[in-house]
């Protein structure tokens, strides 16, 4: 049974905070340091790597048991914008209702056990988007300029696909559209294509060849690539016996012509002043997660929860790699993948309603594509009567 409009958006939100719960207890580690130190992650009951440091060495944070980061906390933020404005976006409302949302509505922050304004977690490429637009009062669709590149803005950007449900191309654009106040080059170009996987997970008969598909007939320049690259391992390997640890060792090694960074994802006093070209906008380089999540993706067939799993246990940003796999697979299958357990331990650790938020966000992105039909509707008839002699 095709799963309704609804049920998709549940389980796309769903997915987001489980592979955001899920990867958040081991970021940063490499996927040896995961293998040596939990064999495989698969439950949201794992404990942080750094729970155990003083709390000023885990700047005063908690993870694990199933609390999520800032992937998911700007994933919601952004279903607010849209309830807040009722339309499509661009980067003006990335600069004005995006910025509230981050600095001036207060709600709970899981990490911090705490109410507070959520610029006061998040990281500095997305407090980025209060100094460019409200501090520097730049012109909205040169707020990425200058911004470290990154997943940011691809993390958090899935609302965009639900909301261009069923077409691709249009929420490319305006993830495009919106994103430009966030980010810049190829941390701007992922969080289209990643916006416009989830729009393709709403087509009706949709698997996950067709969304990769979908993925690289709009992606560009080194992510194209990078999603082309890591894809064709995948290919080879569907349907075969493969080893987890193999697989990472070949998308690693993939990855690395378009991205510098590797294993070593901490900053330091020692990187201070270091010379790297990570992070620099460039059009032959992508960024990690989002062909990583694709690939884990496609060669799990589209399985949600072993997609998911396999992402996170690769390492490095593994919370951002499980969000992407989560959204686009949550779409594409519906509410069938939500786990009961899993979601009541997510909503309690965070408190947080999420099937409530979700069917909120649902009936907006709704309403907003009936105005659409609407609109075509009118501009069809409007073209038919044009005179193009």
């Amino acid at each position: 049974m095709t799963p309704s409009f609804r049920s998709r958006i549940r389980a796309m939100v769903y997915g987001v905070a489980l592979g955001d719960a899920l990867g958040a207890p081991v970021e940063k580690l490499s996927a040896e340091a995961i293998r040596n130190r939990y064999g495989r992650v698969e439950s949201l009951k794992t404990r942080w790597h750094k729970m155990d440091l003083p709390p000023e060495q885990r700047n005063n944070r908690v993870r694990g048991d199933g609390i999520v980061t800032d992937d998911t906390l700007m994933t919601l933020a952004l279903c607010d914008v849209y309830a807040e404005t009722g339309r499509h976006l661009d980067a003006w409302d990335m600069a004005d209702a995006m910025v509230r949302q981050i600095a001036w509505v207060p709600r709970w922050i899981p990490e911090l056990q705490r109410e507070a304004m959520l610029l006061d977690r998040l990281f500095y490429p997305e407090k980025w988007i209060f100094q460019r637009h409200q501090l520097s009062s730049c012109d909205p669709r040169q707020g990425g300029i200058g911004n470290m590149v990154n997943c940011g803005a691809a993390m958090y950007v899935a609302p965009i696909g639900a909301v261009n449900a069923a077409n691709p191309r249009a929420a490319y654009d305006e993830a495009i559209a919106f994103a430009s106040g966030h980010q810049e080059s190829y941390g701007l170009e992922a969080a289209g294509v990643l916006a416009a996987a989830v729009a393709a997970a709403f087509v009706p008969g949709a698997d996950i060849e067709t969304v990769v598909e979908t993925a690289l007939a709009l992606a560009k320049d080194g992510t194209r690539n990078a999603i082309a690259d890591i894809c064709a391992i995948a290919r080879e390997a569907r349907g075969k016996e493969w080893d987890h640890a193999a697989i990472v060792a070949d998308f690693h090694q993939a990855i690395s012509r378009y991205s510098p960074m590797g294993d070593d994802v901490n900053h330091s006093a020692e990187k201070a002043g270091r010379l790297t070209d990570a992070y620099q906008p460039s059009r032959l380089k992508a960024i990690e997660e989002l062909p990583l999540a694709l690939g884990f993706c496609l060669i799990n067939d589209g399985d949600f929860r072993a997609s998911i799993a396999d992402g996170i246990n690769s390492g490095r940003d593994t919370d951002s790699i499980g969000v992407m796999a989560g959204a686009i697979l949550g779409a594409l299958h519906g509410e069938a993948v939500i786990d009961k357990a899993d979601l009541d331990r997510l909503d309690h650790a965070n408190r947080l309603d999420l099937m409530a938020l979700a069917d909120t966000f649902a009936a907006e992105a709704a309403s907003i594509i009936s105005g659409d039909r609407a609109a075509a509707v009118a501009r069809d008839a409007a073209y038919s009567q044009l005179d193009l002699a």
